[in-house]
């Protein structure tokens, strides 16, 4: 089966909410999100199509979606730019950046679709697009792992990710901690 990852549509809030809603409702999938499918259900439409045209433009953020042939879409992933000046830098999850660089966040296959190699080609198409950034030129990619998610590190270690050491709390969830990991970008 072959699959087509592009980035999404501002108009197509409505199909980025549903898988989104469908994420936080797989058991499998749920603990990597920091937010809960009472909490996603509960946003307005307006939220949803805030999200899709701005994570749609590329200026901040880029999410890529997997279509399969028949059009269903059955992963995503989203890469946001993080600035150490950024107007936002102290709010970021997991601590202030100190270089450009991208992270990965919302990484998604539904389980009839995983093992195909798509979740590999979604992190793949986050990653050089992370890369093609001039203004700033990201430094790495980075991504949080929850630590019960032992398959996800070994997944992205396999993809050349590396822990850096931090591990932060989960928000709203005493106890629970992520494990960061980064791809520092390759010399040229």
């Amino acid at each position: 089966m072959e699959y087509t990852i592009r980035p999404i549509r501002a108009h197509e809030w409505a199909e980025s909410k549903a898988l989104r809603l469908a994420a936080l409702a797989d058991p499998a999938a749920a603990v990597a999100f920091v937010t809960t499918l009472a909490e996603a259900r509960a946003r307005p439409d307006g939220y949803w199509q805030e999200r899709a045209r701005d994570t749609a433009a590329g200026e901040t953020a880029l999410t890529f979606v997997a279509e399969s042939p028949a059009g269903e879409w059955v992963g995503s992933v989203t890469a946001q730019v993080e600035k150490p000046d950024g107007p936002d830098a102290q709010h970021v999850f997991g601590g202030a950046p100190t270089v450009p660089q991208t992270q990965l966040i919302g990484v998604y296959v539904r389980p009839e679709h995983r093992g195909t190699g798509l979740a590999r080609e979604l992190v793949r198409a986050g990653v050089e697009w992370s890369w093609s950034l001039a203004d700033p030129r990201m430094e790495r990619v980075r991504l949080h792992v929850h630590q019960q998610n032992l398959r996800a590190l070994g997944f992205y270690r396999k993809l050349g990710f590396e822990p850096t050491g931090r591990t932060p709390d989960m928000p709203g969830r005493p106890g629970e901690r992520e494990y960061e990991m980064a791809l520092v970008r390759p010399e040229a």
